[in-house]
């Protein structure tokens, strides 16, 4: 397992950890966003080919922005 790929898995788990303690709806919306964002990029990584590490999280953090912007254009 690389290192990018744990970072986004314990963002993940981090994200979703805050938003069951936060008592604001904006605030816990905004985490689980950011968390499903983390395990987009963190499956991305993982059925990606071995490559440069940085080059794949990379790679992932654009998969995931340019599915975002998608979303929100409809």
């Amino acid at each position: 397992m690389n290192r990018e790929l744990r970072e986004f898995r314990r963002l993940e788990r981090v994200c979703l950890e805050q938003a069951a303690l936060s008592t604001m709806d904006l605030a816990r919306g905004g985490l689980l966003k950011v968390a499903e964002d983390c395990r987009i990029a963190a499956e991305a990584i993982e059925a990606q080919t071995p490559r440069r590490p940085f080059t794949g999280a990379v790679q992932a953090l654009m998969l995931v922005w340019s599915a975002t912007r998608m979303q929100n254009r409809h």
